[in-house]
């Protein structure tokens, strides 16, 4: 038997780190989408070199969350019709196993967490703390769902998804705060009463308020 050669190992500590300031900054609304992300000013606000920074975007690309182009350099992604087409199906039909799997196996303790996300946003006082909460609810719903590829599939389109509602808050915020408090508790409720077919189209429903906003923006 061969043995195998491995080279050698590279720390990506700080270009994680990088990305998840980058991140963090597009999600609180500091870098809108379409704005440019220059790798010389990155580097020198964090006071880094570009190497780290440049790793950075290039993970950020993966998540979907930026984009670049010949001549443009980076930029943070902005959302095509298709795109919003794409993603929302996508979260519909992962969705639909998470709240099934909700019903049908979660417990007191996974579905108290689920109501507690979804009373967090009593606490949002901005449309981009609001946007932080419904995902954190969502991201209680899987969790909930207790299976790992799904949540692993979950996580490959979080950020898009996040995106996707920071996109939605830029076009209208008329009683945004109120309506996403609203809707959220009454999804709790409804997995809590573990009623399937209502379950899902009240979260069906709440996915189409926010394609709607979007597509008539």
């Amino acid at each position: 038997m061969v043995e195998a050669k491995l080279g050698p190992a590279r720390r990506r500590g700080l270009s994680n780190e990088v990305a998840d300031t980058i991140r963090a900054a597009i999600f609180d609304g500091r870098y809108a989408p379409g704005s440019p992300l220059r790798e010389v000013e990155l580097a020198e606000a964090l006071e880094v070199s570009r190497g780290p920074v440049r790793e950075a975007l290039q993970q950020l690309e993966r998540e979907g969350l930026v984009r670049t182009g010949w001549h443009r350099g980076a930029t943070v992604a902005e959302l095509s019709t298709e795109d919003v087409a794409e993603l929302d199906s996508l979260r519909g039909a992962l969705e639909c196993l998470a709240v099934r799997r909700v019903i049908e196996h979660a417990d007191d303790a996974a579905l108290t967490l689920i109501e507690q996300a979804a009373d967090a946003m009593g606490g949002a006082a901005t449309p981009h703390e609001m946007v932080r909460c419904d995902l954190e609810f969502h991201d209680a719903v899987y969790a909930a769902a207790d299976h790992s590829r799904l949540a692993q599939a979950w996580e490959a389109i979080r950020s898009q998804v996040y995106l996707f509602l920071l996109t939605r808050v830029n076009v209208s915020t008329d009683g945004y705060l109120d309506l996403v408090r609203s809707e959220h508790r009454a999804l709790a409720a409804a997995m809590r009463l573990g009623t399937v077919e209502d379950a899902l189209e009240r979260f069906a429903a709440h996915r189409k308020h926010a394609f709607d906003i979007l597509n008539a923006g």
